[in-house]
């Protein structure tokens, strides 16, 4: 249930938001799409670190391009 809601708000930020910002994520998928991914094969509490850990990782000098959600924890 609560996954679905944090799923809910990303598809917000993707349609309204991220259009606004460019196409800037680093990594395919794009961290939004990666953290939806994660809550839907985990769950909540563990997609939403995976999701966090991903953002951590997107900045100048980082790690980029293939990254998808792990097969298992």
């Amino acid at each position: 249930m609560i996954g679905k809601f944090f799923i809910a708000v990303i598809k917000i930020y993707q349609k309204f938001f991220s259009p606004l910002l460019g196409s800037n994520c680093r990594f395919q998928p794009t961290c939004s799409t990666y953290t939806i991914e994660a809550i839907q094969k985990f769950g909540a509490f563990s997609g939403i670190i995976l999701g966090f850990r991903r953002i951590l990782k997107c900045r100048p000098g980082g790690e980029c391009g293939y990254d998808p959600v792990p097969e298992e924890l």
